[in-house]
């Protein structure tokens, strides 16, 4: 069983937020939209509801906050190649991608925000 649901994000503007999320989700394994009413749901493979989602909606007084959102990707190489792929959907590089030895040994991670200044990262490590 996933344990594993969804999660609901706030941001200002959907047309500033839309076209950088359909990238990312996408290439994180999000392919399968749900879009109604004032939420953009991206899902992963499977049958819902056992499959997780990120649904996001617009709210124009949302404030972001140190809290951020992580996705373990299976290689270094994939932290880099979806660095790429984040800095040209208009995400803002925070740090990274490099190795943070203070963290783990093999923590390899992209910090990064969206459009609206929510907190992401990509990650891969092995210990």
């Amino acid at each position: 069983m996933n344990p594993f649901s969804h999660i609901d994000v706030r941001v200002k503007s959907l047309e500033r937020a839309l076209p950088f999320y359909s990238v990312v989700l996408s290439a994180l394994g999000f392919k399968r939209t749900f879009h109604s009413g004032g939420w953009n749901v991206f899902a992963g493979d499977g049958d819902l509801p056992s499959v997780p989602y990120f649904a996001i909606t617009e709210d124009p007084e949302h404030q972001p906050n140190k809290n951020r959102i992580a996705f373990w990707l299976p290689s270094r190489e994939e932290v880099d190649r979806l660095s790429i792929l984040i800095r040209g959907a208009g995400g803002n590089i925070t740090a990274g991608p490099k190795l943070f030895p203070e963290i783990s040994s093999s923590y390899y991670a992209l910090y990064f925000e969206d459009p609206s200044g929510n907190r992401l990262e990509l990650v891969h490590r092995t210990d």
